[in-house]
């Protein structure tokens, strides 16, 4: 019995067994796809779910894509054009003397603004014209060059109808002053730019110590004579004072005596400059030039120009004046204003009175002066007339007025002056009747360095007074032959 009990608990010990292992054994037949459904293909059935978005990526991703490569060259055109604006440099070569710090000073902003530079080369006054001809006949000149005005200078020294730009049309020409404008024109074309002081940086005149003519009770003079007379009384003085600051060695500056005073040459002999122009006569002609020429040797001989005149240089004529080493100098009438602002002394410390060679009492007219022309050669015309134009705003005008001490005015309307009581008393005690010589007599202008060699020979006893005229002739006659003069015969 027991051991039917027992085969009957193992039987049920077995079959239970057989249940909880065949959990799944009912399905057997179903069995092998059900395998590869669930652990091999989810994954598989998940993939076509990770390739929809795939699909659509392209879509959203396009744009985004696009966008940066759309800006790119946006962003990247300016910045490869400004290089080149940077690049572009325009040449100004000038004598001494002509360009001031203001005027440095605008073409810095001119850069600031355009990106177009401004290399101004600078030349001893000595040589500036010598390499200036050279420039220009060699078809090498600067993009900007620098040249005293004057018709005679024009045609002869620039041949400004082959060499310069016509500017004409430009904007500033109608705001310029008649005079000024003139002298830059040829043949009705206007050729130059004249940005410059015609009265009180160009009337060159003598400007006296006046507490120095006090102390030595000398007036001012109004003929030759008193002028001698006062050169001789300090002198005598002993106090070691040089009358006259008179510098030979730049070349130009002892010229002035001559030419300056073209207006007493005309009060003295109306018409002389026509007729010296239509060859009628010749300066070796003219009395008063030659004893122009003669009182100016006399002083030279007396020892008004002191012991070193041959090599005094202008430059040092403010500080000569300054430290009254100088009692006087034939300089402008805005130097008292330069010496107050370089070395401290008032500038009605100092008076004026006109050259008195020949009894001179008239204010030298001259409406001529440093220039600016565009060479026809040059690679940067363009940029030359913006530049041009860029100086002649009148708020750049102004600054240059405002900032430099050699300027009283400038030749254009429009513009705040700045006399001083001293200079307008002078303008209105000597009036200008007529424009100096080296402006109106044809050919003087371009040979004025080889006067200053004649006169300098002059003074060492080389040559005479009317030698220095028969030079002066002689080489007129040459530049009218170039020149194709008809009243030459030509």
């Amino acid at each position: 019995m027991k051991k039917t009990v027992y085969t009957i608990f193992l039987l049920l010990m077995v079959a239970l067994l057989v249940v909880s292992c065949g959990g799944s054994s009912p399905a057997a037949p179903a069995e092998e796809p059900a395998v590869e459904e669930p652990v091999v293909e989810e994954p598989a059935a998940e993939e076509p779910a990770a390739e929809e978005p795939t699909a659509e990526e392209p879509v959203a991703e396009e744009p985004a894509a696009e966008e940066p490569a759309a800006e790119e060259p946006v962003a990247e055109e300016p910045a490869a054009e400004e290089p080149a604006q940077e690049s572009v440099t325009i040449t100004y070569m000038a004598s001494q003397g002509w360009i001031k710090d203001a005027e440095l000073e605008l073409a810095a902003q001119f850069e600031a603004e355009t990106g177009i530079h401004v290399d101004y080369q600078i030349l001893p006054a000595d040589q500036y014209f010598n390499v200036l001809t050279t420039k220009l006949n060699s078809g090498e000149g600067t993009d900007i060059f620098g040249g005293q005005s004057g018709q005679t200078d024009l045609k002869v020294l620039y041949n400004v109808e082959e060499n310069a730009v016509d500017l004409t049309d430009q904007e500033w020409t109608q705001r310029m002053d008649p005079l000024a404008l003139e002298m830059v024109s040829l043949n009705g074309r206007v050729y130059g730019a004249e940005i410059w002081d015609i009265v009180a940086s160009n009337y060159f005149i003598m400007v006296y110590n006046k507490d120095i003519f006090a102390d030595l009770g000398i007036s001012v003079p109004g003929s030759y004579e008193d002028f001698k007379a006062a050169c001789q009384t300090i002198m005598d003085n002993g106090n070691g004072i040089i009358p006259v600051y008179q510098p030979i060695s730049d070349g130009w500056h002892h010229v002035l005596w001559f030419p300056m005073i073209g207006p007493r040459f005309e009060q003295a002999d109306p018409g002389l400059s026509a007729q010296l122009n239509a060859n009628e006569t010749q300066f070796a002609d003219v009395a008063i030039m030659s004893e122009a020429l003669t009182q100016l040797q006399e002083l030279y001989d007396m020892g008004c120009f002191g012991d070193n005149a041959l090599s005094d240089a202008f430059a040092d004529a403010n500080a000569k004046l300054a430290n009254g080493e100088y009692a006087m100098a034939l300089t402008t009438l805005t130097t008292p204003v330069s010496i107050e602002s370089e070395y401290g002394v008032a500038a009605n410390t100092f008076g004026f009175f006109p050259i008195p060679l020949v009894d001179n009492q008239l204010s030298p007219a001259h409406p001529a002066g440093p220039s600016k022309f565009i060479y026809s050669g040059s690679e940067h015309i363009e940029e030359a007339k913006q530049y041009l134009a860029f100086l002649m705003e009148p708020e750049n005008l102004q600054y240059l007025l405002d900032n430099t001490d050699e300027f009283a005015d400038l030749d254009f309307s429009g513009l705040q002056s700045k006399w001083t009581p001293e200079q307008q008393e002078y303008l209105d005690a000597y009036p200008a009747e007529s424009i100096v010589y080296q402006d109106v007599v044809n050919y003087v202008n371009p040979q004025w360095m080889d006067i200053g060699r004649d006169i300098e020979s002059m003074f060492i006893g080389t040559m005479t007074a009317d030698e220095v005229l028969q030079s002066i002739d002689q080489r007129r006659a040459e530049m009218a032959a170039t020149a194709s003069d008809p009243a030459w015969g030509q």
